[in-house]
């Protein structure tokens, strides 16, 4: 006979998927009631299911950076508001100092739920808001030197209390914005799927009632843990190390490093920042919720198990980084361009699994989404140009790596060129793939990713972050380094080559173009074992020339296919420092860089 209180597999894995359900629901409904491009197109949100004390429970398939983020956030409001909570009411957020958030243009609603006149758990948003004020538009300024200087700053405070709205706080949030219609329409998008989710909660509570609810939530964390724990301990027990950089700021930039000492003990893993640069004067610093979820994210892209994405499996991670580091800044350092870091903590904690996993682990990516900001005034109204742009994953043991897909880090979409046409005073150029880009390898790395903006309106200003100029992405297996990125103004004789990272907005006239060249991807093993019929493949896809494949791959193409004579030839006399120096050679004629 059971125990009364037995768990039933079947029941927790029902209510499991109901939870993952619930989380799906609410962000389908941001992404259908949303307003904004970066929200509704891009997709920069996520969502979550939290239980009574706050910890996750369900997490939408959204924005992992986000994600990894929300038990700091609810672990401030559960304390700040403890005892205060009451049916009705819905919290509003984004300070990274004392509220759990990551930067300032990240919006958390939270509604709590009541069931049975009990706290029974939360259903959570949070929303990429396309600007809250600041020094520059879109609230990613690059050069701001503190918080202050990045916009709206909102602790945790009551949108709705008792169910009644605090318009203050609405009429707030409007005059702080240059896109009031946008910005309050994806707020208003979070609210309702906050009603919505509650409902569905709801639902589900009352059909088991809610102490057996609460028992199979409970069992989740233990679930989560138990089989976390045991694929670490799986892994070899050490200590292991790597280091990756940012290029670093403006036109005579200075590296920036991030190491990461990686000790698995048992079935625990404990990721140290230790060594990692300082903070910086700039707005590329990420508060330790950023940390916190790159490493739960790098942890689990590591070790692949399908683990129920609930709060528990976190009890195995420990993560601790220096404060005062660019992964742990003291306030008031600016954080609004903090993606650039996420991207470059996931690439360092890959290469230290890399050592531990090396038929798994994949070479870096594109080094993260780049993101370009054109704002200005068009027939008197303000416009934003935002979404950023996704690229590329580096090869790996089993295949090449990907194009056109976004950053592990962000699970985000490009935003359609019809959209930002149909929108904005802007002329979108081109959109394609960069000719001979990538990584060498036996698989080589993804093919970097190009588009060209041409601004219409009479001026505007150009805000931009972007990485992997000079430490392009690493190759992994006697794979070589991506290809670097560009940012050029009116491309031809006469451009302008921008820094990775402008510190100064740029402006921009009528008639003006800037063109973005993300980075390419690494490789992943010896580019003279790549078969030669994938690198006839790619030249048919115009993914490379002709040249590049004898050059760079030794594989001779003529004019009905492979000349294999040739190719056994060119590949028997190829040495491995000529394909290094011919790639990038390459990858610069096709970008016109040369």
């Amino acid at each position: 006979m059971k125990a009364a209180h037995a768990i039933d597999p079947i029941t927790l894995e029902v209510i499991q998927s109901a939870l993952s359900s619930i989380a799906d629901e609410l962000a389908l409904v941001i992404m259908r009631a949303a307003y904004s491009n970066i929200v509704r197109d891009s997709m920069d949100y996520s969502t979550a299911v939290c239980d009574h004390e706050g910890r996750t429970v369900a997490q939408g398939l959204t924005t992992p950076v986000h994600l990894g983020s929300f038990p700091d956030a609810m672990r401030h409001l559960a304390d700040q508001y403890a005892g205060q909570i009451v049916p009705g009411d819905i919290f509003i957020f984004n300070d990274p100092y004392g509220a759990g958030g990551m930067h300032l243009p990240d919006f958390y609603v939270i509604k709590p739920v009541f069931a049975d006149g009990e706290l029974a758990g939360y259903v959570a948003t949070l929303a990429h808001q396309c600007d809250i004020g600041g020094i520059a538009p879109g609230g990613m300024a690059v050069f701001a030197k503190e918080i202050y200087q990045e916009g709206l700053r909102i602790p945790i405070l009551k949108l709705f209390e008792a169910g009644k709205p605090n318009n203050a706080i609405f009429r707030l949030i409007e005059k702080n914005t240059r896109l009031p219609k946008f910005v309050m329409g994806d707020v208003r998008a979070q609210i309702a799927a906050c009603n919505n989710g509650e409902k569905a909660l709801l639902g589900l509570i009352g059909r088991y009632g809610l102490a057996d609810y609460r028992r199979y939530t409970e069992e989740l964390h233990n679930y989560a843990e138990r089989l976390i724990r045991a694929e670490i301990a799986a892994l070899p027990d050490g200590s292991y190390h790597f280091e990756d950089y940012l290029d670093g700021l403006g036109e005579n930039p200075e590296r920036i490093k991030f190491h990461a000492a990686l000790t698995i003990a048992g079935d625990t893993v404990h990721i140290d920042w230790t060594g990692t640069s300082a903070q910086v004067a700039a707005a590329i610093n990420g508060p330790m919720p950023t940390t916190n979820a790159m490493c739960y994210l790098a942890v689990r892209c590591a070790l692949g198990a399908a683990i129920p994405n609930c709060e528990g499996y976190m009890r195995a991670i420990k993560v601790t980084a220096p404060l005062g580091s660019i992964v742990n800044p003291r306030e008031p350092a600016a954080c609004g361009a903090r993606g650039i870091i996420c991207f470059r903590m996931f690439d360092t904690l890959l290469g230290a699994f890399a050592q531990i996993l090396p038929g798994r682990i994949p070479a870096a990516n594109e080094g993260g989404s780049s993101a370009p900001h054109i704002a200005g005034r068009h027939n008197n109204k303000p416009f934003i140009v935002s979404g950023g742009l996704m690229g590329c994953w580096g090869g790996s043991a089993q295949r090449d790596g990907q194009e056109g897909i976004s950053n592990p880090g962000a699970n985000l979409g490009n935003t359609p060129i019809e959209m930002l046409e149909a929108r904005h005073p802007v002329e979108i150029t081109h959109y394609a793939f960069v000719e001979n880009s990538g990584g060498p390898g036996r698989h080589r790395g993804g093919a970097a990713l190009s588009r060209g903006y041409r601004l219409l309106a009479d001026e505007a200003v150009l805000i931009m972050r972007s990485d992997r100029r000079a430490v392009p992405p690493y190759g992994l297996d006697g794979g070589l380094p991506g290809t670097p990125s560009w940012n050029i103004i009116n491309p031809g004789p006469s451009q302008r080559i921008l820094p990775a990272c402008p510190m100064e907005g740029v402006a921009m006239k009528k008639g003006d173009v800037f063109v973005h060249i993300q980075a390419g991807a690494g490789g992943f093993g010896d580019p003279a074992e790549r078969n030669p019929e994938a690198v006839y493949s790619d030249v048919l896809n115009g993914l490379i020339t002709a040249s590049y494949a004898a050059d760079v791959y030794g594989v001779i193409v003529a004019s009905d296919g492979i000349d294999h004579a040739a190719t056994a030839n060119r590949r028997s006399s190829l040495a491995a420092a000529e394909t290094k120096s011919s790639y990038l050679r390459h990858f610069l004629a096709s970008s016109g860089l040369n």
